[in-house]
């Protein structure tokens, strides 16, 4: 059966770089028995000229050290050389638009809740993502079922942290989700206040104001936060960080999901009611308006992540140059070299 571990390509794994195939760990790996161990997901984006940018690559990386250490996890490997493992994972495998995921686990040196003894382990894959909604899902959105899958309570698991255990919670709300018709599932914490999607966070815009949940038991996602600071700094729109609850979703003008491969979704309906119909939105399988805010931070952000942060270059006419920080251009294979008959990173 193919899939995505049958393909040709490079992985980084413990500072070594290896041919896709053979990227293997032991079947007694610790984390693959105990869910000890965190994750990032982070993309790269094409831009006009056909270079690859990739987007918040050091907020990611800042997280997921600070993932390890909640965790409790000695990664050692800097910042720095995390970023360039994931730069040079785009160029030696020839990507421009990609799904990164830099993973820390702990190793099959022994088994047991102690965890004593046990190396910290490292891998960086990217491969193509695709679209991974397609156009018209972007315009028209999702349909929703509140979940019965509670989100962590603060003081159950470390909510900080991008951990991959925390995922089997995610998968249970989804999956359960999808099983009863819907596309998605938006979860309560132990109190019973929205707090995320399976896998993104939650906005909801009502009367000029655009509200999220604060950040207790939700990820402190970087999307979220890159669609507060275009919402605050280029529209001019009011963000209150706030609790929440489902009913106030029922009657928002408009509601919509972020997260790094979802970028920004229209939530359409939740729990079968119409999310805007008093508003005067569009009907659940229409598009959503172009001039409502979902659809003009839809295109800020996708100019951002394109590098299109002149007048000139963005159909908004904004001037997005204080956002080039967030993108970080990764050399072309003429300007690193690369030894692909090695299986060691070159200085």
């Amino acid at each position: 059966m193919s899939g995505l571990h049958q393909r040709d390509g490079w992985i980084w794994k413990n500072g070594e770089w290896l041919p896709w195939r053979e990227a293997t760990t032991h079947l007694l790996t610790h984390s693959l028995h105990y869910g000890m161990g965190c994750f990032e997901g982070v993309r790269a984006y094409r831009d006009d000229n056909g270079n690859a940018r990739l987007f918040r690559v050091h907020e990611h990386t800042r997280r997921l050290l600070d993932s390890a250490h909640i965790l409790d996890l000695e990664v050692p490997w800097s910042h720095e050389e995390l970023i360039e493992a994931q730069s040079q994972c785009l160029v030696r495998n020839g990507l421009t638009d990609a799904y990164l995921k830099p993973t820390v686990f702990l190793g099959p040196e022994g088994l047991g809740l102690r965890a004593k003894a046990l190396s910290c382990q490292m891998m960086v894959v990217a491969w193509d993502l695709g679209p991974y909604v397609s156009a018209e899902t972007a315009a028209v959105g999702l349909r929703a079922l509140t979940s019965s899958w509670a989100r962590h309570h603060v003081n159950i698991s470390a909510c900080r942290a991008k951990t991959s255990g925390h995922y089997v919670n995610s998968m249970l709300a989804l999956n359960t989700a999808v099983k009863a018709g819907f596309d998605e599932a938006i979860m309560l914490d132990a109190e019973g206040y929205v707090a995320e999607a399976s896998a993104a966070n939650v906005f909801l815009y009502r009367d000029g104001v655009l509200h999220t949940p604060e950040v207790t038991s939700c990820l402190q996602g970087i999307t979220r936060d890159s669609v507060i600071r275009l919402a605050r700094e280029v529209l001019g729109v009011e963000v209150q960080e706030r609790r929440i609850t489902r009913d106030e979703l029922y009657i928002a003008d408009e509601a919509f999901v972020t997260g790094t491969a979802a970028e920004i979704l229209p939530l359409r309906e939740l729990d079968g009611r119409h999310i805007g119909a008093r508003a005067g939105a569009p009907g659940v399988a229409e598009p959503i308006a172009v001039d409502s805010l979902t659809a003009r931070l839809q295109r800020l952000y996708r100019d951002v992540c394109r590098g299109r942060l002149s007048p000139a270059t963005n159909g908004d006419r904004h001037d997005l140059a204080r956002y080039a920080d967030w993108l970080s251009l990764v050399p072309t294979d003429n300007e690193v070299d690369i030894d692909t008959d090695s299986d060691t990173d070159s200085d």
